[in-house]
């Protein structure tokens, strides 16, 4: 039988000699703020670490990092922090990790380690860091990492082969099995097919396409769609991206040369990034194309391309802005917007949001569900099929998805030939261990959301975020009453201001009396009462009327004051 992380479990038991245990602290039942824990014999290993997007239902939220308490006290013992690639999901929770400790050591590939620097340059944080390639085996600890070539939706990802006295695990960060890659990097399956030969006792696989049978459609098809977009459109293109996707913004630079017309990036992100990749080599720049965004209204619209941030509707991104009109660029009719991403789960009314006011604005706007604009990083059902057949793992545990995907990859896990017992469906936070080619679900740690809003970090509690749901949806009411020490009798007030409630203050003079009553009653028959009493007095009454007679749920700040 499958084994699932299920409600109830308990504290983990303390971890044997030779045993390798693994956390995941991110990344399970969400799509973001991927990190895994490996520890064996008092050290710790661990991969990616990245941040997670904000839904609608957080308001005022930047971004939610892992919760790094389960090894705040123990960073000493982190041999070093392997990330698979440079997407925000897999690294943009490293700089509030080396806020802890900053010289815990960073390990990954050329342009992951570029744009991780990169970052942490804002931070004021200076790593220490190993560059390694496909093929490349380092031992940090008892982990013995060996690095595979996988291909991803940015250049330069790798899985990670981690050998220990434990066993051995294959986790493959995000990948996906283009046969065609602009880059002409392949996911290496020779290398998969040598490590499934020397065995694989777990295999922690991508899920996020899990549910998609087939292939992933390769990245050189959405070519002839741009190339046909770029010959249509009469005015300026914008086209909205991740601002890491080289290989996509690749694709526009050459559209753009092929149609005779100029780039800019837009979106400082945007900025940073390509500007590392062309250093690096990993973005073939076109001689001249380039343009700086101050020029572009010089500049004839059909002669134009635009390539922005904010694909995924967030509100500060250059795209949302322009959709605004908050932004120097301003949209005008006839110019062409291209949104070549998919969408994140929860981005969804954000990004319509930003179509339909860059349709009131008069552009034309194309996305995936209108032309083959983008393509998946992440492999399909048919890919992981090949893998979990060419590895043969003992044990699965599917990673990087929500709980319909790792389903899926389960399934998919278990058609191969892994035997139930052997698939692991875990939550953030499970326990695994892993011994003699047995991995077993051992336990559960507490890990929560850790919000990043503006400077706080961890500082706003979920109970934070219900103020302000309620905040936003039912408004806010606050009824200030002075009264009498001596007397007990009401001297001032009650005084009802409502904000967001869509009445007119005067509609509470209906229940000033009520709550006048409802006080002088307290106050004579409790002669040692409380100003939080009296205060829930007024809130209880107040509260019932307004859901009664308004039909809302206001948050209500009663004050009561004794003179």
């Amino acid at each position: 039988m499958t084994q699932t992380a299920l409600p109830g479990l308990v504290t983990p038991p303390k971890l044997p000699k030779g045993t390798l245990r693994i956390v995941p602290l991110g990344g399970l039942g969400e799509i973001g703020r991927n990190m895994a824990v490996f520890e064996i014999d008092g050290k710790l290993l661990i991969v990616d670490c990245g941040v997670l997007f904000p839904e609608e239902t957080q308001p005022g939220v930047d971004l939610i990092l892992p919760d790094f308490s389960y090894i705040e006290n123990r960073l000493d013992d982190v041999v070093g922090v392997v990330l698979t690639h440079g997407h925000e999901d897999h690294i943009g929770a490293v700089p509030y990790l080396l806020r802890l400790k900053a010289d815990i050591p960073l390990i990954g590939s050329q342009l992951t380690l570029a744009l991780v620097e990169a970052k942490l340059q804002e931070h004021r944080i200076k790593p220490y860091t190993l560059t390694v390639t496909e093929g490349q085996v380092e031992q940090f600890g008892p982990f013995e990492c060996e690095f595979v070539a996988v291909n991803h939706s940015i250049p330069d990802a790798l899985a990670v082969f981690i050998r220990t006295a434990g066993g051995n695990v294959l986790h493959t960060g995000d990948f996906k099995m283009d046969q065609l890659p602009l880059d002409g990097r392949i996911t290496d399956l020779r290398h998969f097919a040598r490590l499934g030969e020397e065995g694989v006792d777990l295999f922690m696989a991508d899920s996020t396409n899990a549910d998609v049978p087939g292939f992933t459609t390769a990245e050189k098809e959405i070519g002839p769609t741009l190339d046909r977009l770029f010959g249509q459109a009469k005015k300026r293109i914008i086209v909205a991206s991740f601002s890491s996707h080289v290989h996509r913004v690749q694709q526009v630079l050459d559209a753009a040369a092929k149609h005779n017309r100029k780039v800019a990036f837009v979106g400082r992100s945007m900025v940073r990034n390509m500007a590392i990749a062309a250093k690096l080599g990993y973005l073939d720049v076109p001689e001249g194309i380039l343009v700086d965004i101050k020029n572009i209204d010089n500049m004839p619209d059909d002669r134009v391309v635009l390539m922005s941030t904010g694909s995924q509707g967030e509100p500060m991104a250059a795209l949302s802005r322009m959709a605004n009109g908050d932004h120097r660029v301003i949209v005008g009719k006839g110019d062409t917007v291209i949104l070549a991403s998919s969408l994140i789960p929860g981005n969804e009314n954000a990004v319509f949001r930003i179509i339909n006011g860059l349709l009131k604005l008069g552009a034309y706007v194309i996305h995936k569900g209108t032309a083959k604009v983008h393509v998946s990083g992440h492999a399909a059902a048919g890919e992981l099929l090949y893998c979990y057949n060419i590895l043969e793992p003992l044990n699965a545990m599917p990673v990087h998805g929500e709980t319909r995907h790792l389903i899926a990859n389960g399934n998919i896990a278990l058609e191969s030939g892994v035997p139930s017992e052997g698939i692991i469906l875990s939550d953030n936070g499970t326990v695994i261990d892993l011994k003699d080619h047995v991995a077993n679900i051992v336990g559960q740690v507490e890990v929560g959301f850790v919000y990043v809003d503006g400077s706080s970090v961890g500082e706003i509690t979920d109970a934070d975020l219900k103020d302000r749901r309620v905040l936003g949806d039912e408004g806010f009411i606050s009824v200030i009453t002075v009264i009498s020490r001596a007397t007990g009798k009401i001297v001032s007030g009650p005084e009802i201001h409502a904000r967001g409630v869509a009445e007119d203050d005067s509609v509470f003079d209906e229940i000033i009396p009520k709550i006048n009553a409802a006080l002088e009653e307290a106050v004579m028959n409790h002669t040692d009462h409380t100003n939080h009493q009296l205060q829930q007095v007024v809130r209880r009454i107040i509260g019932t009327w307004v859901n009664r007679k308004l039909r809302r749920r206001p948050m209500i700040i009663p004050v009561v004051l004794e003179a």
